[in-house]
């Protein structure tokens, strides 16, 4: 590994630990050139995976995306950048353990709107307001229902 302060082509690993739930290897290096030290990650390097927008048009898969419109929708709410961060890790493991090449993006709007649902009723509301394009009061008071019947059954699933 090259080092990034001063270029030299040696480096050595100080300290290796797994990370995100052993899908990822953290790698301290030291440069024996300059002294300084820096930090790697280590993932496994997955297929391309494309993504099918609304109007048929294909881009490559964006991880940041879905992290912003997370973070869009918790924007003041009591939650964590670790756990947006393990929300969009659990989505992103679902996506690329499919092992398909293509996924649509209503595939990965409604994975996200589940885990909004489990962690927040207001950034999952938040989220599907601007992903299902509510289009006036109502629109929005019919997935308020909805979301609030779904949760009832859920309390009585577990009762």
């Amino acid at each position: 590994m090259k080092c990034p302060f001063c270029g030299a082509d040696d480096t050595s690993v100080i300290d290796s630990r797994p990370v995100e739930n052993n899908k990822a290897i953290r790698r301290r290096r030291s440069c024996p050139a300059c002294g300084k030290r820096f930090t790697t990650y280590e993932r496994v390097e997955t297929l391309p995976l494309i993504v099918i927008k609304k109007d048929k048009n294909r881009e490559p898969y964006d991880r940041s995306k879905i992290e912003s419109g997370i973070i869009r929708a918790c924007h003041k709410r009591p939650i964590s950048a670790s756990q947006i961060s393990a929300i969009v890790d659990d989505i992103e493991a679902e996506l690329f353990s499919r092992g398909e090449r293509e996924i649509s993006t209503q595939v990965i709007g409604e994975l996200v709107m589940d885990k909004l649902r489990k962690l927040d009723p207001v950034a999952y509301v938040r989220f599907a307001s601007v992903y299902r394009e509510f289009k006036d009061v109502n629109t929005f008071m019919d997935e308020i229902r909805k979301f609030m019947e779904n949760s009832q059954d859920d309390k009585d699933k577990k009762e």
